[in-house]
């Protein structure tokens, strides 16, 4: 089976279905690193649409289909089938409703860009949309002037960045409400020039 897959710019038009994959992506992908109550206040506090993010432009939608041959197997449009983005602003991560943000801008010079807000639907988990969007987020950042990147990854996504070459530098604890903290992991990477 082949996938076609296109990276676009998120549109304030995508929200209403990002809110709805991030939603599908956190319970079916997240429920083996994160418990049930982890995940019920991690969506109502800092996983979520940052529209920030499309704002300033740096937030991307993969749209993929699958064939079969020559034949699409998936009949019709193509599916919104995860997102991620990157920001040029001093907040690691957190949705909208993530009070804790930090919107100065980063100095390429010495900051490094921050990848964010990763999701990918379960539907199309493991089939390189996550690599393909991270791609678009690194090209993005460079032509910006940055040459490291870091995140605040999920346990989950841990093995995808470490497999495309970001470095585990500490361990955070993210209080998310309802007496539960979300344990992420801070990752990093710089580019050799």
């Amino acid at each position: 089976m082949q996938l076609e897959v296109h990276i676009r710019l998120a549109t304030e038009a995508d929200i209403p279905a990002l809110a709805e994959l991030i939603d599908a992506s956190v319970r079916g992908l997240q429920a083996e690193d994160y418990s049930q109550a982890q995940i019920d206040n991690a969506l109502k506090t800092v996983f979520g649409v940052d529209s920030q993010l499309i704002a300033d432009e740096t937030y991307f939608v993969a749209e993929a289909r699958r064939f079969r041959g020559d034949m699409i197997a998936s009949p019709g449009e193509f599916a919104i089938a995860g997102c991620g983005g990157w920001s040029k602003r001093k907040k690691l991560y957190g949705g909208d409703a993530w009070t804790a943000a930090r919107q100065e801008f980063l100095n390429p010079a010495v900051d490094a860009a921050k990848i964010r807000a990763f999701f990918i639907s379960p539907v199309w988990a493991r089939m390189g949309i996550g690599s393909s969007i991270l791609d678009a987020c690194e090209s993005a950042a460079v032509v910006a002037g940055f040459r490291r990147f870091e995140m605040g990854a999920t346990l989950t996504g841990v093995k995808l960045f470490r497999a495309r070459g970001y470095v585990v530098r500490d361990e955070l604890s993210l209080p998310i409400g309802g007496g539960q903290a979300l344990p992420v992991v801070h990752m990093e990477k710089r580019l050799e020039i």
